[in-house]
């Protein structure tokens, strides 16, 4: 039923429409006081812009193809923490922990946003050098950034969307996850390309345990604990986010690689996150 047409053009409704207003419904309704520490923010964005580096040099070395170079850097470090990691959070400490939680998913989706449309565009360009300025508008012109970055005042300032439009957006929203997962699932194919295939279970190991362990000790070594640690590893331990399907989709990428990427870490997390949790626990460490 889900012929390639059909997977292209719902494919650009996520990207371009249902994200961006999940994105801005979220963060406009979220209450500043509640949010985490502008310290563990901090170092979150800093943490993963040192894992982002690394994984562009480790890149260089598992494959020579540039093209897929970018996919495999996203799929390693953008983690789905705007649903399945909330949702952990949410299990875990209920909505209290979600409101903690929002400022710091929305700062690093910015992040996020910023880095993936950085080493797509540089991986789908050959390795070309690109222009500041149009990597720049590219980011500019990013739906997912435009969404975020128009909810930030109402958070901040206590603003309240009409209802009918909040309402509207919501339900525009609420067709972000089930239509992306579906997407991603109709473009599944683990046939399909054995050296790419042949790279999956190191991307896995990467986003699944490599990058939650790397932030989460650091994060024990500067001085996080119990709450805030917990946050710290239960966003980050989330399988490679829905979105990056989709980008990947939208800029003319191995589309294919990057479902295959989403559908393997996602199982894996199932195992991993709990493993993960039970283990910090029993250290005591939250």
């Amino acid at each position: 039923m889900m012929n390639e047409g059909f997977i292209d053009g719902a494919s650009k409704l996520v990207f371009n429409i249902a994200l961006p207003m999940l994105l801005f419904t979220s963060i406009a309704q979220t209450d500043f006081s509640q949010m985490a520490s502008p310290s563990l923010i901090l170092y979150g964005i800093a943490a993963t812009l040192v894992a982002f580096v690394l994984l562009e040099w480790l890149a260089i070395r598992m494959t020579a193809d540039k093209r897929v170079r970018g996919i495999l850097v996203q799929g390693a470090f953008r983690a789905n923490m705007g649903i399945v990691g909330l949702a952990y959070v949410n299990n875990a400490y209920g909505s209290q922990g979600v409101a903690a939680a929002a400022m710091y998913v929305a700062c690093l989706t910015i992040l996020f946003n910023i880095l993936a449309v950085s080493t797509l565009n540089r991986s789908l360009n050959q390795g070309e050098s690109l222009p500041v300025g149009k990597v720049l508008k590219g980011i500019v012109k990013n739906p997912l950034i435009i969404g975020i970055v128009a909810a930030l005042p109402f958070a901040a300032n206590d603003w309240t969307v009409p209802e009918t439009l909040m309402k509207t957006g919501q339900y525009l929203a609420q067709m972000t996850l089930p239509l992306a997962l579906l997407c991603t699932g109709a473009s599944l194919s683990l046939k399909s390309g054995k050296e790419e295939n042949g790279l999956l279970p190191t991307v896995a190991l990467l986003r699944l345990l490599a990058i939650p362990a790397f932030i989460t000790l650091g994060g024990y070594l500067v001085g996080f604990r119990d709450f805030e640690l917990a946050i710290l590893f239960l966003i980050n331990a989330s399988p490679t986010a829905a979105a990056s399907y989709v980008m990947v989709r939208a800029m003319g990428g191995n589309a294919v690689l990057a479902a295959n990427i989403i559908a393997v870490t996602t199982l894996g997390s199932l195992l991993s996150t709990s493993l993960g949790a039970a283990l910090l626990k029993g250290l005591g460490w939250f």
